[in-house]
Parts: structure tokens; sequence; C-alpha cells
């Protein structure tokens, strides 16, 4: 399996638990929007320590970007890159990832389920063809809502934010339920893009499929 040492051109939190890192782009690296790649700090204690990151940035850009929530209180990964800047490697491999834009559909993210969709949205958007897909966000707090704004200003009136433990205004204060789904969604038969915590992704794909959605029409890494 091929890998690459990138050094780090910058890094910045765009949230408070969430980093952003703007590495190298090895010569002709090219990936999918919405795929991955296994990561690790090139550091003896650390570069066995494989984990799956997103792209966040696009092809046309000179750099890759990765956007990745930092877990501070588990001695792991990302509590490591919380702590890892500007000249420090990363190790990364081919690209991978079963999330890949299918045609016009909606998307559903939980939390940093957000990320795959960062990419396809931004691609969508420089193709003039973001028309016909809507996003739905679920997070627990306004705090917690990765790129919002330029979210909003992709998708208009097709992005719905859903904070589950807050109540402010622009966000709707709900879960993500099957009284939701039939209240917003009015075509079942579309494409439906789902990434988020496990059980989050199970029990909305449940939720779809009970609805009449078409199983090969639901788009989750597997």
């Amino acid at each position: 399996m091929s890998s690459y040492i990138v050094k780090i051109l910058e890094t910045h939190y765009i949230t408070h638990d969430v980093k952003q890192f703007v590495v190298e782009k090895p010569q002709g690296y090219v990936f999918n929007p919405g795929q991955a790649t296994d990561v690790a700090i090139n550091v003896p204690e650390w570069k066995d320590q494989l984990r799956p990151f997103t792209f966040t940035s696009l092809n046309v850009w000179d750099h890759l970007e990765f956007t990745i929530k930092i877990y501070p209180d588990r001695n792991g990964v990302t509590h490591q890159l919380g702590k890892t800047n500007a000249g420090a490697e990363l190790i990364i491999h081919q690209p991978f990832g079963a999330i890949q834009y299918k045609g016009p559909g909606i998307f559903i993210a939980g939390g940093a389920g957000i990320t795959p969709f960062i990419a396809i949205l931004r691609q969508l958007s420089l193709n003039n063809q973001i028309e016909g897909n809507a996003l739905i966000f679920s997070n627990k707090y306004a705090e917690d809502v990765i790129l919002d704004e330029e979210l909003r200003k992709m998708l208009g009136n097709n992005y719905m934010s859903l904070l589950t433990r807050e109540n402010l205004i622009g966000f709707d204060e709900r879960r993500i339920s099957r009284d939701f789904l039939v209240e917003n969604i009015r075509d079942f038969s579309r494409n439906f893009y789902l990434c988020g915590p496990d059980k989050f992704v199970e029990d909305i794909n449940a939720m779809l499929v009970d609805l009449g959605a078409n199983p090969e029409y639901l788009i989750f890494e597997k």
C-alpha cells in the first residue's frame, strides 16, 4: 500500500473541538469527494497508529485539507493531533470510501459525520450543480456546528441545522425522528447520503426504508 509523508502547512480550530489541517499534496494525488485516507503522525511512537480521516479539500486545490474532531479526554490519535501543528509531518495512504456523489439527494449528517459531505458539497457548488440537493445537519449545541456559515451560503433554504440540546434562532431544536422525516421530506424515492455515529446512521436508514426509500439509494459507509 502506497504511503506519502506530507508536511503540515497550517492548523487552526474552527470550533471548540474541531481542528483543520492544511497539508502538502503529493504530486498526482487524486481522490473522489467524500473519500478518506488512513492518516498517521510521523513520529516513532505514533507512525503505526493509523486512523481514517476524510478529505475536506478539492482536487483542484494545491493542498490537502482534513477537518478533524479532537477528543482531548482520550489518549489517542486525535488527542495527539490536537497538539500537532505546522511543521510536523503526517503519513497518508491511498484514498478509500463508499460515500460518493450519485446524483441529487438529501444529505443527513450527525456531528463530525458532516466531513465527507463538505468536499462533495464544495465540488457541487464549484460546478454550479448544488441545486436539487439538501442537507439536514444534527448537532448537540450551536458551538458544535462545523462550517455553519459556509453551508448556509452554499445551500440557502435547503440547509436545516438541528440542535438536540439547545434552542436558538436559526436552528431547529429537535431530533431526527420518523415524524420529522415525514414532515420535512416529500419524496422518499431520492438518494439519501448518511454519515454520523453508527447508531445514528442505522436508525435513520431503518426509518427511511420504512417510509419507502429504496435501500439501493441509501449511500453510507458500510
